[in-house]
């Protein structure tokens, strides 16, 4: 759990804990559909992807004012802290947000506060990366990343997430090169329900430089050389994906078969308070369900600096490899 590691896919909205919900809900006078926290986890059962994100964005009404998004971050960095995580890249939604009435700047610098102390508050190097919600239009990415310019400062990447099925990576290509123009790095989720082919086009049509999730780029051994030979990074979410039935257990995620086969995997936590456990506890369980020895492990860690956007401080990410390397296992 404390080995030394880069959390790649995180989405700050996905730790929001039913204690932190009940309190901002409080403080901000919401009433949300669950009597108690208990009553809350107990809703924490999917079936798949959507009845998640149904409830997700629901629990986002209680977070309103910068003070709120602040608080969010520094209970995820607190947690991050105490399981190993010594880099952060951390997945925002500000069109669930400005939905809602609340303006981006109050989401982007609630978020930059945490962000800013990090470092010397929890030890944490951070970055900040803008997803656009993929089941929303297009001109409504374009409007994002438009709003978001006074902003950029912040924030390193823009990412694609939400519901996939349906809405492939093509349909964000002009946001993306808008992006790129303005010097932002590019993610994307893809294959995690939607087809390999949604990782192709991910890399071919948006550009990107790690694939969220990516599955399902086993089902085409065509694909699965292409991204090692590529060296593509790949943010795997085994909790999450157990949880979104993705796979039926933990048992039968094809994470050992992904590093035998020479992808650059990585293993994050996704959404931790919703899908049970923060990225120490997902490196626990795979050590357990999958049989994964120390070196695999390692191995992981390694894997998940050499990842991050750590491009502009190589010195960085060598001194956080040399701390994997000394890494020293009960």
């Amino acid at each position: 759990m404390h080995l030394p590691k880069a959390e790649l896919h995180l989405h700050i909205e996905g730790t929001l804990e039913p204690e932190l919900a009940f309190a901002l809900a409080a403080r901000n006078g919401v009433t949300l559909p669950h009597p108690d926290t208990e009553a809350l986890r107990t809703a924490y059962l999917f079936e798949d992807l959507q009845s998640f994100l149904d409830l997700y964005y629901a629990l986002m009404a209680v977070l309103r004012t910068e003070d709120d998004f602040a608080e969010l971050a520094d209970a995820y960095l607190t947690r991050a802290a105490a399981q190993g995580v010594r880099h952060a890249e951390i997945f925002f939604d500000p069109q669930a947000h400005t939905a809602r009435g609340v303006p981006i700047g109050t989401v982007i610098d609630g978020l930059g506060r945490a962000l800013e102390r990090s470092e010397e508050k929890h030890g944490i190097s951070t970055q900040l990366i803008m997803c656009f919600l993929r089941d929303q239009s297009a001109g409504s990415a374009l409007e994002t990343l438009e709003a978001a310019r006074p902003h950029l400062h912040r924030i390193s990447a823009v990412g694609l997430d939400s519901a996939e099925v349906g809405h492939p990576p093509a349909k964000f290509r002009e946001v993306y090169e808008r992006a790129g123009e303005l010097g932002l790095r590019k993610v994307a989720h893809a294959g995690e329900e939607g087809p390999p082919s949604y990782i192709r086009e991910a890399l071919d049509v948006l550009g990107v430089e790690r694939i969220d999730h990516g599955l399902r780029c086993m089902e085409d051994p065509d694909l699965v050389r292409r991204l090692v030979a590529e060296r593509v990074p790949l943010t795997l979410c085994p909790l999450s994906n157990v949880r979104l039935r993705a796979v039926d257990t933990l048992e039968q995620h094809p994470l050992p078969a992904m590093l035998e086969a020479g992808l650059l995997c990585t293993v994050n936590s996704d959404d931790p308070a919703y899908f049970g456990g923060y990225v120490g506890d997902t490196f626990h369980a795979v050590h357990e369900a999958l049989g994964l020895d120390r070196e695999q492990l390692r191995t992981l860690a390694r894997n998940s600096f050499q990842a991050a956007f750590l491009d502009h401080d190589e010195e960085r990410r060598a001194r956080y490899l040399s701390e994997v390397e000394a890494y020293a296992f009960d």
